[in-house]
């Protein structure tokens, strides 16, 4: 051997050298710790918190368990997308009645992730030896069953608690259905259908427990009260009303349990209660309504009369905040979990300080902190809201844009 080939050798054992070296400082530390005390919380001191962020789920690691060292050392030495064991486009979330386990949809791995927060373990899940035809909008009944939308087939494909497959189901009038809300009280199953650009369907189709199509909600395209511009997420409280996020007519619609039209919450624009993208939508055990939108990279809440309480989230790569988040899920105990779409990740935040009574705006004391020219419940304009972290300003990037036909 040569004295260049020996040189040769030398500098790449001491680069295999410092990559383990790197590898073992780093191996087995979580993604975030959980914080209660100290990390982000909205809205920001000196006012009292309400929504705390509490940690980060990407892999086992995030639940404490250590990465091997083999799987560090090629993740470092590679660079190469995260692996099938981390999340790496979540588009929708679910979470079981007990809020033990967390469900996620992972549409570029097309798989859905099982995240067992009490036994500390993930799962991934597929239809068999399949993969998903593109996972969008997940759903669990009472059962556990799980169902999932897969756009690529348009069906809804549902597995059992063990994960088997149960069946799948469809019809003919299914476009590219995004995503799927369960009224087992009342036999419904709800599927959002934003069909294709130049489509006039852009509806909710409405099927039974059997799987029978037997209506539909909406008014077709437009803008009108009623009328849905790419529906894309879903979410039913516990009175059976439909919230459909009408994703460009920037606002969410409200129908009763017969499909009529209710009420619109928000609109196009950029200060509090506007929406740039909506995404996911959720009800709290309050009955307020959380809805991500995806442009500003935040998460608005809103009381049953439609009035904003408060926006979390922005803007970032830091812990608690996104990067066009897509999915919200909340818990049976207020835990609220985000797809962080972008970021590759699962953002974790908790409701605290809050009752049921929080949810009504004081119409006195908002009119005295206007005439103080001190309106804490909505600044006029949502680009005075930044940080050093994020903003709920306008996004940096187009990625968000739905106009591609709604598919993210």
């Amino acid at each position: 051997m040569s004295r260049r080939d020996r040189n040769h050798v030398r500098a790449l054992v001491a680069l295999i050298v410092l990559f383990v070296g790197t590898a073992c400082a780093s191996a087995g530390a979580p993604e975030s710790e959980p914080t209660a005390a100290g990390g982000p919380a909205w809205p920001p001191p000196p006012l009292e918190a309400r929504v705390l962020y509490t940690r980060t789920l990407v892999s086992e690691e995030s639940l404490g368990v250590e990465r091997s060292f083999g799987e560090s050392l090629f993740a470092l030495l590679t660079g190469t997308p995260p692996p099938r064991y981390h999340v790496y486009q979540p588009m929708d979330l679910a979470v079981s009645a007990d809020g033990q386990r967390l469900y996620v949809s992972d549409f570029g791995q097309l798989i859905v992730f099982l995240f067992d927060l009490e036994n500390q373990t993930v799962t991934t899940i597929t239809p068999g030896e399949r993969a998903f035809a593109r996972p969008f909008g997940i759903a669990l009944d009472e059962e556990e069953n799980l169902y999932v939308v897969e756009q690529g087939t348009s069906q809804i494909t549902v597995l059992d608690r063990e994960h088997n497959v149960i069946g799948s189901f469809t019809d003919p009038s299914l476009v590219r259905p995004a995503d799927v809300a369960l009224d087992t009280a009342r036999n419904r199953i709800y599927v959002a259908d934003p069909a294709r650009q130049f489509s006039d369907v852009h509806n909710v189709k409405v099927f039974d427990m059997d799987w029978n199509l037997i209506d539909t909600v909406g008014e077709g395209r437009g803008t009108c009260e009623g009328c849905l511009l790419f529906p894309t997420y879903l979410e039913v409280d516990q009175a059976g009303s439909l919230f459909v996020t009408n994703t460009l007519n920037s606002c969410i619609d409200v129908f009763d349990v017969d499909g009529n039209h209710v009420r619109r919450v928000g609109e196009p624009g950029n200060s509090f209660g506007m929406f740039d993208k909506p995404k996911g939508v959720a009800v709290d055990s309050f009955g307020n309504t959380y809805v991500v939108d995806s442009g500003w990279s935040n998460v608005q809440i809103f009381n049953n009369s439609g009035e904003v309480l408060l926006f979390f989230g922005g803007r970032g790569s830091g812990p608690g905040y996104m990067h066009n988040p897509t999915g919200i899920a909340i818990g049976p105990d207020n835990d609220i979990y985000v797809a962080d779409y972008l970021n590759n990740r699962v953002v974790a935040y908790q409701l605290v300080n809050t009752s049921a009574d929080d949810s009504f705006l004081d119409p006195n004391a908002i009119e005295t902190e206007e005439e103080n020219g001190n309106d804490q419940q909505a600044p006029a304009n949502a680009e005075d809201i930044t940080d050093e972290n994020s903003t709920i300003g306008p996004r940096s990037d187009s990625r968000s844009d739905l106009s591609q036909g709604a598919q993210r």
